[in-house]
């Protein structure tokens, strides 16, 4: 397992420098609103993948007057210690380095903790597009399975390609028959990619249920995966692809395919994103990501660093006694709040009370009285 030793802070957001030890266990970082405390899961985030949780315009992450934003982390994994640095200047390419040495991305390093994070932003996982929980999707079976990241890329570029040719054969600059090994090629990757995804909901569907009761959804919580293709081999989507040739070059893309496949949260029988309330769709973001941890320990040994962003004051006293035997059952994680005492005490006395106030940061080691 890796976990995070000392995290350092220059110019990001509000913060002009800091400094963070978390602890092993659970780190509870409290402060008024607008102190920063999200910006501090943020740049543990940051820290670890190189991209933000929050934004797409990622000059927001660098502090107002100032040019450049980095983030350091030092990391203990069974091996030793390491440092992952992520230094970002708007119009630049972002430089990465482990160990000192630079490189073109974190995914493939095993020096740096995966990591998962609940924001209130991130309800739109449950609530919006399929789109999205088609990528995380993909990155829960990134992070199982690392070798298995090439199948969805492979995918990508032969839809890609398809995509690109469908418009040149109704330009009339290429035949239909040209078609034909794209197809090949997009239902080869494409039943790869089903197949890896079916597997990881398999293994994410039990518990994802027995958490999301405990976390309060009443009545039966499912996790589906819903491709849109039935076949169960290459061959039988290439079928479905070529039957579906005209239309496709009708529309000038391909509408058929694991790029179309859905990822349900149901309760009851009915997706959460129609027909849940905004509580329980927050319910049932949590008990995903904890029934991802629990799936990633078992698969690989690897529990996510947890980051979760105001969790705690929207759940009732038996939902945060169970939220924090949770986060205290194994792993790191970092959770904000505006009171400390919305988090059971017993869970603080096991980590570290952070103060945080306009940008600046003091550990409390203290445990904080149930």
């Amino acid at each position: 397992m890796v976990r995070v030793t000392r995290i350092e802070l220059r110019d990001f957001r509000n913060y002009e420098a800091a400094v963070l030890e978390p602890s092993a266990g659970l780190t509870v970082v409290a402060g008024p609103n607008g102190a920063g405390k999200t910006n501090l899961l943020e740049a543990l985030y940051f820290g670890c993948t190189a991209r933000s949780c929050r934004t797409s315009n990622e000059r927001e992450l660098v502090r107002r007057g100032a040019k450049v934003t980095r983030v350091a982390l030092d990391t203990a994994t069974g091996e030793g210690e390491h440092r992952v640095e992520v230094g970002f200047e708007p119009g630049e390419p972002k430089r990465l380095r482990v160990d000192g040495n630079p490189v073109d991305n974190l995914s493939v390093t095993s020096v740096r903790p995966l990591v998962s994070v609940f924001l209130p932003e991130r309800l739109e996982l449950v609530k919006g597009a399929p789109s999205g929980r088609r990528a995380h999707l993909d990155r829960l079976v990134a992070a199982l399975w690392p070798a298995r990241a090439e199948t969805r890329a492979a995918y990508s570029r032969a839809l890609a390609q398809r995509n690109a040719l469908l418009l040149r054969v109704r330009a009339g600059a290429s035949g239909p028959p040209a078609l034909d090994a794209w197809d090949v090629e997009l239902a080869r990757q494409g039943i790869r990619l089903m197949a890896d995804r079916d597997e990881a909901v398999t293994g994410l569907a039990e518990p994802f249920s027995h958490l999301a009761s405990g976390l309060g959804l009443p009545g039966q919580a499912e996790l589906r995966y819903r491709p849109r293709s039935p076949a169960t081999d290459a061959d039988g989507l290439a079928r479905e692809l070529g039957e579906r040739r005209d239309a496709d070059l009708e529309r000038g893309f391909s509408a058929h395919g694991p790029h179309r496949d859905e990822l349900q949260l149901l309760l009851g029988g009915l997706p959460l994103r129609a027909y849940g309330s905004q509580g329980q769709q927050r319910a049932a973001l949590l008990a995903l990501l904890f029934a991802e941890r629990a799936l990633l320990a078992e698969r690989r040994a690897a529990e996510p660093l947890m980051l979760l962003d105001d969790v705690m004051s929207e759940l009732d006293a038996q939902r945060r006694e169970l939220l924090a035997e949770l986060l205290r059952s194994g792993g790191q994680a970092v959770v904000t709040t505006t009171e400390p005492e919305h988090v059971p005490g017993a869970a603080l006395s096991a980590g570290e009370l952070v103060r945080v106030d306009e940008g600046g940061i003091s550990v409390d080691r203290r445990p904080v009285a149930a």
